[in-house]
């Protein structure tokens, strides 16, 4: 049939075929490119559990997909020159990704190269047929550490304060103290892995999917969606507040029994059926079942306007294939450049003794020094004449690329019942000059216990005091100096009963004076600083 135009049904042999050599190529070689991005993925879905429901996402997607298969061959449009821009976008993203660690950027590279794909392959029409699929995989994407991080402190106070809130309401004394649960005769600790991040996450993803196959108003899909954070943290809220319950009724030899048996599937079951109520109360509000409402909608090709043959090129199509080669190259490049370690000491030769300071060196258990990642660190207790005392504590990363990276105390305080009573900014300038850094101070208290707490970050031979912008400098460090070492610095002192803070303050300045002198050779220098050796011999007997 003699026709100058290309409309749905009038897609020839050849061009088929070409398209689908063109999906194959592309889709081996952004999957080549992005290899390590990916197997980053598996390997934080197998080790945190939060995550595990990764393993679920592609096949979904896949699932997705190919319920649309008829609906994307019949919406293959005129390829768009904004798919190539897409890729060059997402090249940049994986260059910056790998150069600073954030894998995040890697990880979001990949699907922005899908978008592109879609895109380059048949524009716009074939773009509203898989963006469903193609955002799904966002959920795959594990956040970075220190938003983890802060996120599960927040939801450990969170869940705290409601499980506290539960136990009350059924008449039980209960003392609360940061993420202590204080019984009388137990104390419930709730730890990271009660937080509720790991039901959090996959219902989240557990939450798009309903609200996509919920076949209701705008407005009612996205409470849907977004009433996933509510129920996780009312849910996990309540299992904490049952085992209080548990402990105060029947004794605490029973709290890690029930603790463990109301938790994972369980409770994620729980949370997937009041997300399943939400959907049948607002099904009913409409005056229809559940079933009426709920299901795979049908997928409708996207209609393609008819356009004049000659303008139907593949120019686009073979520029994102192009692109998706440098992808490849470009990320194999910076992977096996190189970084740059500068030398410097070692923390087992830090002096124990300092102007009238006498240290004490302690270690971390082995499970916190796993977790932290830290590549050497100093915990030591010093002490002057009078008995006053300052812990100092820093932790250094020799890089951040492999994804561990200074924990912020901000977040980490939180714990063993410790509370933030008041965070400031401030800054410290020696007497002489010599010194001048930013730093953190956080006035923290447990029960009738206050300490005072200093804290900043160093970064190739510069304080930083906020988190987020050491941040930055390590993403501008690692592209322009290749580097990305870096350490958290930290000191801790009592405030005594017959003390103020601003003698905790002076303890606190007086330590920095005549400490911060001996921390510069076994912190990240500076480009060009030339390192002095350590004279002390080691004291602790702790390999670095």
């Amino acid at each position: 049939m003699k026709t100058d135009k290309i409309g749905v049904s009038k897609l020839a042999e050849p061009r088929t075929l070409l398209i689908t050599v063109a999906i194959a190529a592309s889709l081996v070689v952004l999957f080549f490119g992005f290899s390590k991005s990916i197997l980053e993925l598996v390997r934080r879905w197998s080790v945190e559990e939060e995550y595990s429901h990764g393993f679920l996402i592609p096949p979904i997607a896949a699932w997705l997909v190919w319920s649309r298969r008829e609906a994307i061959v019949a919406s293959l449009g005129r390829p768009s020159w904004i798919g190539p821009v897409l890729i060059l976008v997402a090249l940049a993203m994986r260059v910056v990704g790998e150069l600073s660690a954030l894998y995040i950027l890697s990880q979001g590279a990949f699907i922005l190269s899908l978008f592109g794909i879609a895109l380059g392959l048949g524009g716009f029409p074939l773009l509203r047929v898989v963006f469903i699929p193609i955002v799904f995989l966002i959920f795959a994407i594990p956040m970075p550490y220190f938003i983890d991080a802060m996120l599960t402190w927040r939801l450990q106070l969170i869940s705290s304060e409601l499980g506290t809130f539960f136990i009350r309401l059924l008449g039980i004394p209960v003392y609360l103290e940061g993420n202590v649960i204080d019984l009388g005769v137990y104390k419930l600790q709730v730890v990271e892995a009660c937080s509720g991040l790991r039901y959090m996450y996959p219902l989240l993803s557990l939450s798009f999917l309903a609200a996509y196959l919920f076949q209701a108003p705008l407005w009612q899909r996205a409470v849907v969606f977004l009433s996933a954070v509510p129920i996780t943290i009312l849910m996990n809220s309540l299992r904490i507040g049952l085992v209080g319950v548990m402990v105060n009724y029947f004794g605490p030899q029973d709290a890690d029994g029930f603790l463990h048996m109301f938790e994972g599937w369980i409770i994620f079951m729980a949370c997937a059926l009041v997300l399943a109520a939400e959907v049948a109360v607002f099904a009913r509000f409409s005056r229809k079942s559940f079933s009426e409402v709920f299901y795979p909608p049908k997928i409708v090709p996207s209609e393609i306007p008819a356009v004049p043959r000659t303008t139907f090129g593949h120019a686009p199509v073979f520029a994102c294939l192009a692109l998706l080669c440098a992808v490849a190259v470009a990320g194999s490049f910076v992977s096996s450049r190189q970084e740059i370690r500068p030398d410097r000491n070692s923390f087992a030769s830090f002096p124990t003794a300092i102007a009238g300071w006498q240290g004490r060196a302690s270690t971390l258990d082995k499970n916190t020094e796993r977790y932290l990642g830290v590549t050497d660190y100093l915990l030591s207790d010093y002490v002057t004449a009078g008995g006053r005392q300052v812990n100092l504590y820093v932790a250094y990363y020799a890089s951040q690329r492999s994804g561990f990276a200074p924990h912020s105390p901000s977040v980490c305080i939180p714990g063993n019942g410790w509370q933030i009573a008041y965070f400031e900014r401030s800054h410290f300038t020696s007497d002489n000059g010599s010194i001048s850094l930013p730093f953190n101070r956080v006035l923290i208290t447990r029960g009738s216990e206050r300490q005072l707490v200093y804290y900043w970050f160093e970064g190739r031979g510069q304080q930083i005091a906020n988190e987020y912008v050491s941040k930055l400098y390590l993403l501008r460090d690692a592209i322009l100096k290749n580097r990305t070492d870096g350490a958290l610095v930290r000191l801790t002192t009592p405030i005594f009963p017959a003390e103020s803070e601003g003698d905790a303050d002076k303890r606190l300045q007086a330590f920095i004076q005549v400490s911060f002198p001996q921390l510069t050779g076994f912190l990240p220098a500076a480009p060009g600083a030339k390192i002095k050796p350590a004279m002390t011999p080691p004291s602790n007997g702790r390999p670095s």
